[in-house]
């Protein structure tokens, strides 16, 4: 796992975090939940894809 893959993740946390709040604060609390789910969607399609890459990469040391 590379550095910058903490910095996108924590990159995209604090960006729905304020997003979140902002949309909170006008009153739209249906598209703040909206807005959560999509960060949380975004941050595990970025996670399988790291998994996916440490499979393989199990695959190919043992021979599988």
């Amino acid at each position: 796992m590379d550095v910058d893959f903490i910095f996108k993740v924590a990159a995209i946390g604090i960006i729905v975090a304020v997003l979140n709040q902002l949309l909170i604060r006008s009153g739209r609390e249906e598209q703040a939940m909206m807005t959560t789910l999509a960060g949380l969607i975004v941050v595990l399609m970025m996670i399988v894809q790291q998994i996916s890459t440490l499979f393989g990469t199990i695959k190919s040391i043992f021979g599988l």
